[in-house]
């Protein structure tokens, strides 16, 4: 996965689904741990994942 857009795309996947999944959520932080680091853009990305899932728009599943 190009990790230059990985953390985006996987965000993007659980916004598009309206659920996170272990797995989508395994894979950000695998991307997570081989940056280093994350960029203003991801950051912003997680940011908006995290605050829908406080208002109940993405749900924590078990797997799809």
């Amino acid at each position: 996965m190009n990790t230059a857009f990985a953390i985006r795309r996987l965000v993007e996947e659980a916004l598009y689904t309206k659920c996170l999944t272990p797995e989508v959520e395994n894979a950000i932080n695998f991307e997570l741990t081989q940056m280093g680091y994350v960029s203003a853009v991801d950051y912003e990305a997680l940011e908006l994942l995290m605050e829908e899932m406080d208002e109940g728009r993405i749900h924590l599943v078990a797997s799809r």
